[in-house]
């Protein structure tokens, strides 16, 4: 019987490339190489394994982005006129970014099961969206609404700021299109982490350009 982590990283392997709806109980079971009721013996259900599955990837993943103090961004009693704790929050935001980038490249096949389950209206999506997307963009909420509030940037509907951050990640993910647009074909992994940080600059620099009281 395989262990628990492996079984749950064939599961992922299995979803990334066949998509939910063409992972059956039977297939999978044959790529975990367990008996066909396995699933439903140790799990309860398909749908049950799908989410043992995203919960072990998805939580690594997060585990793994930067803690960047809540306090940055106050402003402090520095004497001055803010603009310290706007850098401050413009620095958090490119952190929090960054850190996301550089975990995709660890984890692209989180990737595909993700961008595939988002144009599908399904109980997984809200899990999806309720577990971890919402969790996520909060941390990005506060330094957002101080920038906003300083002029820094404009202020930005949730969805749009979504699609303003998450799509990039593809950057990381799809390494065959990436190698066709002139990736080396074996990207090193400070190669790699460099790529993060300039996709997390241009994105950060492109929503800080949305504000009318943007500073050269």
């Amino acid at each position: 019987m395989p262990e628990e982590e492996s079984i749950l990283l064939r599961g992922l392997e299995a979803f990334a490339e066949l998509g939910y709806d063409h992972a059956s109980a039977r297939e999978l079971a044959r790529r975990l190489g367990v008996s066909h009721n396995f699933i439903n013996d140790r799990y309860g259900s398909k749908a049950a394994f799908w989410r043992a599955v995203m919960d072990s990837a998805l939580g690594a993943q997060l585990a793994r982005l930067p803690q960047v103090d809540s306090s940055v961004g106050d402003d402090g009693d520095d004497g001055d006129d803010g603009d310290d704790g706007d850098e401050d929050d413009a620095e958090r935001l490119r952190q929090i970014i960054t850190g996301f980038y550089r975990t995709a490249v660890d984890t692209p096949l989180i990737g595909r099961v993700v961008v595939d389950e988002f144009s599908r209206d399904t109980e997984r999506l809200d899990y999806l969206y309720e577990r971890y997307i919402a969790p996520t963009l909060q941390t990005l909420v506060p330094s957002i609404e101080r920038l906003v509030a300083s002029g820094r940037m404009a202020p930005i509907p949730m969805d749009v700021l979504f699609f303003a951050v998450i799509p990039p990640v593809s950057g990381m993910v799809d390494g065959p299109l990436a190698r066709r647009l002139g990736r080396p074909e074996t990207a090193s992994p400070e190669q790699l982490t460099a790529t993060a940080e300039s996709l997390a600059t241009l994105v950060v620099n492109g929503l800080l350009a949305t504000g009318s009281g943007s500073r050269p």
